[in-house]
């Protein structure tokens, strides 16, 4: 854990682990656990031996099971207002981190669980796992990006039937959906699962995969003329690299590309 923030952080090789570390409230999302993931990915963004973050749950009955209702309790409207615009701030740092971010799902991943899912560029579910977006059953909206970032990844319709029906999905089903991007069995650990699965991300080229990242993140947000012009000039960053020469020659030269990220 670090000294300000439930948040334990570790690095395999290229790799930030980041551990909710609340198990004891299902790592449900404090106003130290928001302000914690907000300033590590501000620091994740300028850290060059970084190439992708993982983000967890500690223990294997949740990544998230949303908002801290006990400290919600004793926080007047306008407080629980002023809470909102720290999500804005804080997981749209994550949301925006150049680094590709990979949830890995441990559990039950709910309201303001899922919500930091989404901010994620990729999601891994435990064959346990369960989603949904349960804030309608009550009284409330999700109220931290979920009625604007689960419709551009599942569609609109599926998007109101979790909403307005407050439905959880199973991990199979999140993965027919297309909320998520595999299934972990339950006879492997998850989180070294995950680490195997983006091994191309670790060995590969960071100016390429940020710009292909900041060009794929924009694509729903500008006009498809803006977007390819988005996507020329991240283009143009990768073709002038270090790293787009270095994979010429290791393939004139029959082996391994060694990126540097310059």
């Amino acid at each position: 854990m670090t000294d300000e923030f439930p948040i334990r952080v570790d690095q395999r090789g290229r790799v930030a682990i980041w551990t909710l570390d609340r198990p004891e409230c299902l790592n449900a999302l404090s106003g130290d656990v928001v302000a914690g993931l907000g300033k590590l990915a501000r620091e994740a963004a300028t850290n060059p031996s970084l190439r992708a973050i993982v983000l967890t749950g500690a223990g294997t009955k949740a990544f998230c099971a949303g908002a801290d209702l006990k400290e919600r309790r004793t926080m007047s409207d306008d407080q629980i207002r002023a809470r909102l615009e720290e999500y804005r701030r804080e997981l749209g740092a994550l949301d925006r981190c150049p680094k590709p971010v990979v949830a890995a799902l441990n559990g039950l991943t709910l309201g303001g669980g899922l919500e930091l899912a989404l901010c994620c560029d990729l999601r891994v579910a435990a064959s346990h796992a369960e989603i949904g977006l349960p804030e309608t059953s009550i009284g409330l909206v999700p109220g931290a990006g979920g009625t604007q970032r689960l419709p551009r990844v599942i569609g609109e319709g599926r998007a109101k039937e979790m909403v307005l029906l407050a439905r959880r999905v199973t991990a199979d089903e999140a993965l027919r959906w297309g909320l998520i991007n595999r299934v972990v069995p339950s006879n492997r650990d998850l989180v070294e699962d995950v680490l195997e699965w983006i091994a191309p991300i670790a060995e590969g080229a960071p100016i390429a995969q940020a710009g292909a990242l900041e060009a794929l993140s924009h694509s729903f947000d500008v006009s498809l003329e803006v977007g390819l012009e988005l996507e020329r000039v991240s283009y143009d960053k990768a073709l002038v690299s270090a790293d787009r020469r270095e994979a010429l020659n290791s393939f004139a030269e029959k082996r391994k590309p060694r990126f540097t990220g310059r």
